[in-house]
């Protein structure tokens, strides 16, 4: 008679872990905290789901830190407010947080801003992941989650039609300020003088 080994067993999901966590639909703001203090993955929460995001291709990463850097540069020496990279969860309403690719806060609404998340931001960008549902996340559930949120400005910038579009809030809705391809020069309206090469911006992806 043989004696089956762990080694045999069907693989399957660890479904024991699995269940030590909330059903979709069912998640707290508090629960999404707790995970996400102790997860290595960018994880946002939504109405009682959780959505875990693509992990970032190097392509994405180049991007996201040529602007970091560009925007850094502005606001620093002019002393104008924090700027964060992705991982700080901002919360859009009272059931719903993100992790923006970039998030920044004018030094006036600094206390708006925590250790553990903020609430809200003054400028939020997203760099664009090729996946169907992240396109969808950002190019559209974000534009009209941050402009509820009272964002005032939205950057997506989208590897993909090498592009940049930047939003502005009017009246609790983003209106395009402009949408940017090269050779264009994408600028804020928020942050007046503050401006990126379209080119450069994807060129930092290119080499």
């Amino acid at each position: 008679m043989s004696i089956s080994t762990s080694s045999e067993q069907p693989r399957e999901p660890a479904w024991d872990i699995a269940r030590l966590f909330p059903d979709q639909g069912t998640w707290s703001a508090g629960d999404y905290l707790e995970l996400t203090s102790s997860t290595n993955r960018l994880v946002e929460f939504n109405n009682g789901n959780i959505e875990v995001l693509a992990v970032p291709t190097e392509e994405h990463q180049l991007i996201l830190q040529f602007l970091q850097f560009a925007l850094r540069d502005f606001v620093a020496p002019r002393k104008l407010g924090t700027l964060v990279p992705a991982g700080l969860r901002v919360r859009t309403s009272s059931q719903t947080f993100r992790e923006p690719d970039i998030v920044f806060m004018l030094t006036e609404n600094r206390d708006r801003r925590n250790n553990n998340f903020w609430e809200g931001a003054d400028l939020v960008m997203e760099v664009v992941s090729p996946d169907t549902r992240s396109r969808m996340r950002e190019l559209v559930d974000k534009r009209i989650e941050y402009a509820a949120a009272g964002i005032p400005e939205y950057w997506i910038v989208d590897p993909e039609t090498r592009s940049v579009t930047v939003l502005s809030l009017e009246d609790r809705e983003y209106a395009e300020h402009g949408i940017f391809t090269e050779p264009d020069t994408a600028t804020s309206v928020l942050l007046d003088g503050f401006s990126v090469s379209v080119q450069e911006v994807f060129a930092a992806a290119d080499e």
